[in-house]
């Protein structure tokens, strides 16, 4: 496997009454993780990146991290760096943020 984690984050726009990830600040957290990956050397084994639509659009700004498949909903660019740190470096989600589906 070329990564070890994968973040998906949406930055889906449409023409709709439901929020949209994409002007919720989508590519600002795009290019946030990106460039928190890349200072500390991580953008090698993981990687950020933009997606479309995650369907979760009442929580967004949303992202799913995989291999786990947890999803984050409501993040804002402040919270960039507690993701990497707690999640993709220690593998503890940020529970706070993390999207809870009954299954």
């Amino acid at each position: 496997m070329k990564y070890k984690k994968h973040v998906f984050i949406c930055t889906n726009d449409k023409e709709a009454p439901k929020k949209c990830c994409g002007s919720e600040r989508g590519m600002v957290l795009v290019d946030a993780f990106k460039e928190g990956l890349k200072n500390r050397g991580l953008n090698v084994e993981i990687r950020a990146q933009k997606a479309g639509c995650l369907d979760v659009c009442a929580f967004g700004p949303a992202l799913v991290v995989y291999p786990e498949g947890v999803f984050y909903g409501n993040v804002q660019p402040t919270d960039v760096e507690e993701i990497i740190e707690s999640h993709l470096v220690n593998d503890m989600p940020v529970e706070r943020l993390v999207l809870k589906f009954s299954v």
